[in-house]
């Protein structure tokens, strides 16, 4: 993975996202304890581990999911009033929002189709759950609140597409971890407009080989904007991740 680390930068504006009020939700987990089935996930950040989400991650039900702008949300989970609870109702986690929990409507939603709208639900990973649970109980009521995410370093870009579609996957988002309009700006073009593609995915159909790129990011929570300037240099590639040392609050 290659990382071109950002010189300049500045922000638009200055806020900085809060945690909201807890809410009540229930909880299940999917895969085993080595996480394996987490890898990838519908909101395209691939190897979990290589991209620093590690194991505290969740799929969320779509109520929660919001079509892919709540990929890299952060959560404050805490089992509660179940007897499968650890330590009572105190043990905590956090977990990333990494995936997408699909509806299953051939079962009932409260016996099986566990993430059918309008539910709110989270499907965690199986390390995660069991901080909070003995993973025998396969589904807790839980507490839950967003919290922000404590990122170290700046946002990550990685770039997928060709030479006149440019597709990139932003990682590593702090503030409230979710991302709502994106542009990006060549060496020799003014800004251009990227639609979102899907989960953590946006896109410009231009043509933008042989120039620097720069990216301007908004959060969906918080509408901070943020620059990236110089990101990735003139010879940027797809398959390749760039660095940059703003992120969001």
């Amino acid at each position: 993975m290659a990382s071109i680390l950002l010189m300049i930068s500045c922000k638009l504006t200055s806020a900085v996202f809060q945690p909201s009020p807890w809410q009540l939700a229930h909880a299940t987990f999917y895969g085993d304890e080595t996480a394996s089935e987490t890898m990838g996930g519908a909101c395209g950040y691939g190897n979990l581990f290589a991209n620093g989400y590690g194991t505290d991650t969740a799929a969320l039900s779509p109520t929660l999911f919001n079509n892919g702008y709540a990929c890299g949300s952060c959560y404050q989970i805490k089992c509660f009033q179940s007897p499968w609870c650890f330590t009572g109702d105190i043990a905590f986690t956090r977990v990333t929002a990494t995936n997408l929990c699909p509806p299953n409507w051939s079962q009932d939603s409260n016996a099986g189709g566990w993430c059918n709208p309008p539910r709110t639900h989270f499907d965690m990973s199986k390390p995660a759950f069991m901080k909070i649970a003995q993973w025998k109980a396969g589904i807790i009521p839980i507490m839950y609140r967003r919290v922000p995410c404590a990122r170290s370093d700046g946002l990550r870009f990685s770039f997928q597409g060709n030479g006149y579609w440019l597709l990139v996957y932003v990682m590593n988002v702090g503030g409230g971890g979710d991302i709502s309009q994106m542009w990006v700006k060549g060496s020799k073009t003014g800004w251009i407009s990227m639609s979102h593609n899907w989960g953590a995915s946006y896109q410009a159909f231009a043509t933008l080989g042989g120039q620097s790129l720069s990216f301007m990011i908004t959060s969906y929570t918080t509408k901070e904007t943020i620059y990236a300037w110089d990101v990735a240099p003139s010879n940027w590639n797809q398959g390749l991740t760039y660095e940059a040392n703003v992120n969001l609050r």
